[in-house]
Formats: structure tokens, sequence, C-alpha cells
């Protein structure tokens, strides 16, 4: 059965094509802060895939989503959008108000949760961000500032550097300020990871764009780098979705 997923994020629209569970599309771009439109000019591809079921992930507003939701009803097949619980599928939710934790990050928990497993999951991606389970328990995380965001930043706000675009690729002391900078913002990042993995035993899991980086630095803690740890979230929650009735179908 072919299947679409679609990941919605705040700067990206991915897609993934599976057929029995193997992925034979896949494709990432750019949504200009418009993924409707984006994905309005991919709706007349899909309708040629002779698709079964969407599966979507989304972090956009009430009126994006409804948007979206429209464009896929062209379809005219079972669209789940994927939302946080307090429970699901056995797994309970950290946040006091669990409308308020991202479905990215949700889904990644997700992805990996089984009792007595305990993870670290980091979110490589627009924003650093850190979730951590202890079995089917999601304890929370924290959000920071990624490389990027914290160097435009600086660049804002700091009268006389101009930063360009070089590599954030080791943690010796710079001798000029662009070195000075990008390893400065690297090593904090480490420190404030390497803080938390000291505080318990827990499996690092890596994802998103800058992953494979983050791991060349944590070598230490033996991490697993997962590029499609989010999929295999939404995967996981439609399979409960479909077994337990479609109660979330179609819902945004």
């Amino acid at each position: 059965m072919k299947q679409l997923w679609l990941d919605v994020g705040n700067t990206r629209l991915k897609y993934w094509i599976t057929d029995a569970d193997q992925v034979i599309e896949h494709a990432a771009e750019l949504h200009l802060q418009s993924p409707a439109d984006l994905l309005l000019g991919l709706i007349q591809h899909f309708k040629t895939q002779q698709l079964k079921q969407v599966g979507i992930s989304s972090v956009q507003d009430h009126l994006n989503n409804q948007r979206i939701k429209a464009i896929l009803s062209q379809l005219n097949i079972p669209v789940v959008f994927a939302q946080v619980h307090q429970e699901y599928a056995g797994l309970r939710c950290g946040y006091d108000h669990p409308e308020q934790l991202g479905i990215d990050r949700w889904l990644q928990v997700l992805a990996l949760a089984a009792p007595d497993q305990n993870f670290c999951i980091i979110g490589c991606g627009t924003a650093l961000t850190i979730d951590l389970n202890e079995g089917l328990q999601h304890l929370g995380g924290y959000i920071l500032p990624n490389l990027y965001l914290q160097r435009d930043a600086l660049i804002q706000n700091t009268k006389g550097i101009k930063i360009p675009d070089s590599a954030f690729d080791n943690l010796e002391p710079g001798t000029n300020t662009v070195d000075a900078v990008h390893h400065g913002i690297l090593l904090g990042l480490l420190s404030s990871i390497e803080h938390i993995l000291q505080q318990t035993s827990r499996q690092l899991v890596l994802t998103g764009g800058d992953a494979q980086l983050f791991a060349k630095f944590l070598q230490a803690h033996s991490p697993i780098v997962e590029q499609d740890l989010l999929l295999k979230g939404l995967q996981r929650y439609v399979a409960y979705e479909s077994a337990n009735n479609g109660r979330n179908t179609s819902q945004s």
C-alpha cells in the first residue's frame, strides 16, 4: 500500500512516499512561509501515485493547517494529522499542557519510546531541541537557538563584526574573530548537551540537518544518528491510530 508522509516544519516541507514501508520517493523543499502554496504545486504529482493514506506532522498554525487539509482533500483518501496527546500508544507526555509541545518533538520521542529504554533525543534543526524520556514517560526537555541563529543574532547586535559562512569545524580557541565566534557557539551547545548527559545514563540519538556535525564531537557518548526519526514516529502514530478506529483521522 502506497502512503504519503508529510513533515511541514517552520522552514521546510518534507515528504516521503512509501510502499510496503519502503521509502520509494523523498524530497525536501523550502516553503518560504507558505507551505500550502508549495503543497498545491505538488498535489498533481501526488494524484498520480495511487496513494491510499496520508500521515502529516505540521508545526503550522490552525489557518495554515486548514489550507493544507483542504488541498490534501483533493486526493480523496484518509488524512491523519498527528497531534500531541497526554498519552498515546502508551507514551505519556511530560508537558503540563501537551498542546504546547511541538508535534515534531513528540513524534521523535514516540519513534523510540519503549519500556526500560532511556533516551536523550536531540533535533539538530532550525532550533536545537533536546527531549528526555524514561521508558514510556517523556520528561520534557530544552530548546536552544541553533548554530546559525546564534551567529545571526551576533551579527545583528555587534557592530563592526562581519561573519561569513564558515565551518563549525573545531573547538580550538579562535585566533581571529570569525573562528572565535564559530568555535564559541559550538562549544556552548556541546557543553549544554554534555551537562545533560552527565546527569544520568541515556542513549544519545541525533536527528536533523546538523546531526552528523554534532555526532563528530560527541563520540564519547556513542551517538546514534537517525535522519528519518520523525517519519518513523509518524508511521508509529498512524499505525496506532488505524488500530484504534481512526479517532483522529482528518483532524488538525
